[in-house]
């Protein structure tokens, strides 16, 4: 499938001028201003992201009420227990939390809800066996609960307080929680509530968004607000305690999100993955040892050599050897524990592999792209713990929103990945009536369904999906930060554009345009398939070598072609030397 390429617009005077005041070139300018940003104090931020910068986390909602209410449960030395999720963000957030309530001296234990049996999230069932095995006083819901209603009800009357510290779409009104830190409040509150027509107060608009953080990012600053408020009030184990080492832990936990490494995300992973090459935390280093990481990390590893591993256990059992890995000290029971979690990812990848085979396979014959915006598959038996993953398959393959529903009996459980301009979430929303439970976000969202109503979900999410979406939607979008000259790209150039890391969502890789390129010398393909193609491209005034990652048995540029591409420096040989990664390529323009 070809892309759709856009072109940033040139501000080639704006670029020199910012350029000359911060003393980097025009092109890492007209970078920056690519991402949103134009003022000189902004662009030193972001590209030397500093923990200095954080904000104070008693700025985000109730979190003084959390705070407070953790303080007086160690007062009364009452038990809490931390009820996290199955998922790496859960996992890591977990961790966080017991790390920093048991250091401050807080009776706690933790409890990972199962996906086959007791769902997702904050429900009655996974509730009562969690206070059943943990009798506690408090209770922390983390990267769940802010549609727990019923649910946080339930425990208020058996006289449970529960403290919500999650960043996912809300219930409104919001659920009777203690304490609800959920930076989705503020933009609600800021809008009145959905339907709720009122006159807002100064508390209820929140100047600054950090609706961007995930529940580990929220966990470390539940962390540093509790450390806080402990050093002034003198308490000895705040002020011996280390928030640094949290980091990689909030690193691991975010990229593995896929949440924007924008803001205060982009501090936090900065710092985080650089502590992560380094770590000595016993459950990273055995992670980082089955999964065969390079020394230094960056977002690729985390993403899809760590992180699936954290994952594999939750989507196929119980993540609770996810959660011990990380919070373990004994090398031993690390080096076990990540063995097993490995065990777990390789049959997590043959189950997907045969779920997506399966979908594929029917898809092939039956995708009508002028009719199929949003793809919802499903049947009885596939496994409810990877079906996401295959969602998202179906979205790289088809770049159409997608669900994709299994399970067993008569409440069948759907996961939906989605694609830039469809909230899949809202677009539930408008689905209700035909289903049991939802909820997510714009790009992911979960479901449970009963079967007979899947044939109208589809129909009533593509009548949707035609409304919203124009057909360059439909078509994977391939944004390019600038046209430029292939001399230009010099070995300087290229280092100084890596201060734009870490890349991820809403902070792209670079990629740039080159025109009117010919082939300087013969193609050569590479690879155990030779799937992979290397190129030596000229403009005319200069030569760089292209490498086309992947391109199998895709056409390949002949005559005079335009190259999107990633430059990136190629450190084997006497000197670092350019290599352009290829993108896209298409017949050349004027």
């Amino acid at each position: 499938m070809r892309c759709h390429w856009s072109v940033a617009p040139a501000q080639p005077l704006l670029a020199q001028r910012l350029g000359a005041q911060l003393g980097i070139s025009a092109l890492l300018a007209q970078c920056v201003l690519n991402r949103g940003l134009s003022e000189p104090d902004a662009i030193r931020r972001f590209l030397e992201p500093r923990l200095a910068h954080l904000s104070d986390p008693f700025r985000l909602p109730n979190m003084d009420a959390a705070v407070q209410r953790l303080f007086a449960a160690l007062d009364a030395r009452e038990s809490v227990v931390v009820f996290g999720d199955y998922d790496a963000d859960g996992v890591t957030a977990t961790a966080v939390l017991v790390e920093v309530l048991n250091a401050l001296g807080l009776k706690v234990d933790y409890y990972l809800p199962r996906r086959l049996d007791e769902g997702y999230g904050l429900s009655q069932k996974a509730a009562a066996n969690c206070l059943k095995r943990f009798p506690a006083q408090l209770l922390i819901a983390v990267d769940c609960g802010s549609t727990a209603t019923d649910t946080i009800q339930w425990l208020r009357s058996r006289g449970v307080d529960v403290i919500v510290l999650d960043h996912h779409q809300l219930a409104w009104p919001p659920p009777p929680a203690t304490a609800l830190v959920n930076p989705q409040l503020s933009r609600v509150r800021a809008q009145g509530g959905p339907g709720h027509d009122r006159k807002l107060s100064v508390d209820d608009v929140q100047p600054w968004p950090l609706t961007e953080l995930c529940s580990v990012g929220l966990a470390f600053k539940l962390a540093h607000a509790l450390v806080k408020h402990g050093r002034a009030a003198g308490l000895k184990s705040a002020a011996e305690f280390d928030l640094r080492p949290l980091l990689e832990l909030v690193a691991l936990g975010t990229v593995a999100d896929i949440v924007p490494v924008t803001g205060e995300n982009r501090i936090l992973v900065s710092a985080g993955l650089a502590r992560l090459s380094t770590s000595i935390r016993p459950g990273i280093v055995a992670l980082k040892t089955v999964a065969q990481c390079p020394a230094a990390l960056g977002p690729y590893e985390v993403g899809f050599m760590l992180a699936p591993r954290l994952n594999a256990a939750g989507r196929l059992e119980t993540a609770e050897q996810a959660l011990r890995l990380l919070l373990t000290k004994d090398e031993a029971e690390a080096d076990a524990l990540a063995r097993a979690l490995d065990r777990f990812n390789c049959h997590r990848q043959k189950i997907e592999q045969s779920i997506t085979e399966e979908v594929m396979a029917g898809l092939e014959s039956r995708f009508d792209p002028a009719k199929d915006f949003v793809i919802v598959e499903g049947r009885a038996g596939w496994h409810i713990g990877v079906i996401g993953i295959v969602a998202s398959r179906l979205v790289q393959r088809f770049h159409r929103p997608a669900v994709v529903i299994g399970g067993e009996g008569t409440r069948l459980r759907g996961s939906g990945r989605s694609i830039e301009g469809f909230d899949l979430a809202a677009a539930l929303r408008t689905c209700a009536d035909l289903l049991i439970d939802h909820g997510g976000h714009a790009m992911a969202a979960g479901l449970t369904i009963r079967p007979e109503n899947i044939p109208a979900l589809r129909e009533r999410l593509n009548a949707l999906a035609q409304k919203m979406l124009k057909p360059h939607q439909l078509q994977p979008q391939l944004r390019l930060d600038a046209e430029v000259p292939l001399g230009e790209l010099s070995a300087r150039c290229t280092r100084e554009l890596d201060r734009l890391k870490p890349f991820g969502l809403g902070n792209p890789p670079v990629r740039l345009l080159a025109r009117g390129l010919t082939h300087h010398r013969a193609l050569q393909r590479f690879g155990s398939d030779r799937q992979h193609v290397k190129m030596w491209v000229t403009d005319g005034t200069a030569t760089r070598e292209a490498v086309w990652w992947g391109a199998g048995n895709e056409p390949l540029p002949t005559g005079r072609f335009d190259l999107a591409f990633t430059p990136v420096l190629n450190n084997f040989g006497e000197r670092p030397t350019v290599q352009l990664r290829v993108a896209d390529w298409r017949p050349a323009t004027e």
